[in-house]
């Protein structure tokens, strides 16, 4: 039996794989081709839907060319896509890209009916024609020409930053929203988390190595449960775990266990994931604002846009309840696994830092960072507000460094939802 661990990395690999579905779509079309021959040959068509063998021939081999000459345009395409993400985006966006359910289907859609085109050239003779196979191959290619337009359509206007920033910004939203859920669902003390029991603790270390990706919490508070012991997790979700290194801590037990086990519930994988790791969604919107701020794009209206998203996302992360670690339990109560958690300071750090660094000469960064803040400071409770007045005092610090002139000190230090534009103007100080 495959560990929890292998199925949720085949899970990855069939999500991002571009040859499975379309793989399912070949064979699909080879057996409806085989199929339409057998309903073909109860000879209930109507007469307008009978052909000549020669016209039959032709239109077929017609399909198979254009579905060719198709699938190069789709893969052109997909070309073009990982050279502008790796370009002017986040080469982490990739691994969403890959996820494309619409991409899938264009793809399957074309294998499929060349597969069913081409398998019914074989059944033509000069007294046996598939008349409803060329019919239905007529009509996969009005299908196949649609699906085309509406993926060209998502492909020219989602592929904008801002398109990409509010799909991303969504989808952290829905992981970070049940991850919270699961974790209140199975919490196991509502104050203060008690600590895992005195006594012996045995360390359960990883062999390979790489980017811890997700846990199986259920599975581990079963095995926890089963061997009356607590289970530890050293990393949060996101870290690097390096070779040898720790995974999970036992404290207690009553029984033996096999760390094969016990590991087989944490998948590694060579990157971060978005299933449990709400903080990869951040990851990649700060990265095309920075992507913005670079000295060969400058572009900071682009990275103004993001953090229109990432203020949303923040704002989303204030209002769930975060700790620095979270205790979940057994169906009676008692606590069984410790999870390490992010707090809100490193989701706020992650979101705004580096476009701070790389965005303190640009008026409309520091305006846009502020408005930002100030927004935090009026929406989110009062644990939240320190760690956001210290990111202010670091825009403050940045601005006096980089705008030495009092009245162009004056314009970097007000707060403008649209960076510049969309604020009051400020009465300009007096020189000195």
């Amino acid at each position: 039996m495959i560990s929890w661990a292998l199925a949720f990395r085949l899970r990855q690999y069939a999500k991002a794989s571009l040859w499975i579905i379309p793989l399912f779509g070949f064979v699909l079309g080879v057996v409806l081709a085989e199929c339409s021959a057998a309903l073909d040959r109860a000879d209930w068509l109507p007469y307008h839907w009978q052909y000549s063998a020669t016209t039959a021939s032709t239109v077929l081999s017609s399909v198979v060319g254009s579905m060719v000459a198709l699938l190069g345009f789709v893969v052109t395409i997909g070309v073009l896509v990982v050279q502008q993400a790796t370009g002017t985006l986040s080469p982490r966006y990739m691994r969403l890209w890959y996820r494309d359910r619409l991409q899938k289907a264009v793809l399957a859609t074309f294998t499929g009916t060349f597969a069913f085109a081409y398998t019914l050239l074989r059944s033509i003779e000069s007294d046996t024609v598939p008349d409803l196979g060329v019919t239905l191959a007529g009509v996969a290619v009005a299908v196949s020409l649609l699906l085309l337009l509406v993926y060209l359509n998502r492909f020219t206007h989602n592929l904008r930053p801002v398109a990409i920033a509010d799909l991303v910004g969504g989808m952290g939203a829905k992981v970070l929203a049940h991850g919270a859920a699961e974790i209140r669902a199975r919490s196991a003390v509502r104050g203060g988390d008690p600590l895992p029991p005195p006594g012996p603790v045995r360390h359960m270390r990883s062999e390979r190595g790489g980017v811890l990706q997700a846990i199986d919490a259920a599975g581990l508070l079963a095995a926890a449960t089963r061997h009356d012991c607590v289970f530890v997790m050293v990393h949060p979700v996101g870290d690097f775990v390096a070779p040898g290194a720790t995974l999970v801590e036992v404290h207690g037990g009553t029984s033996a266990l096999d760390p094969r086990r016990v590991t087989g519930h944490v998948a590694l994988g060579v990157e971060r994931t978005i299933e449990q790791d709400p903080a990869f969604a951040l990851r990649i919107l700060v990265d095309i604002a920075i992507r913005a701020l670079s000295p060969a794009v400058n572009d900071p209206t682009t990275a103004v846009q993001v953090l229109n998203h990432i203020e949303a996302f923040l704002y989303r992360v204030g209002r769930t309840a975060l700790r620095s670690h979270y205790v979940l339990a057994d169906d009676h109560g008692r606590p069984r696994l410790v999870v390490p958690g992010r707090g809100w300071e490193d989701y706020l750090q992650v979101g705004v830092t580096e476009i701070r660094e790389y965005g303190a000469t640009s008026l409309q960064i520091c305006r846009r960072l502020r408005a930002l803040l100030d927004g935090l400071l009026e929406t989110l409770s009062a644990e939240h507000l320190p760690a956001v007045r210290v990111e202010l005092e670091f825009l403050d610090a940045a601005v006096e460094r980089e705008f030495t002139d009092p009245r162009r000190h004056v314009v970097a230090c007000t707060a403008d939802p649209q960076g510049i534009g969309g604020g009051r103007r400020p009465e300009a100080a007096p020189p000195g």
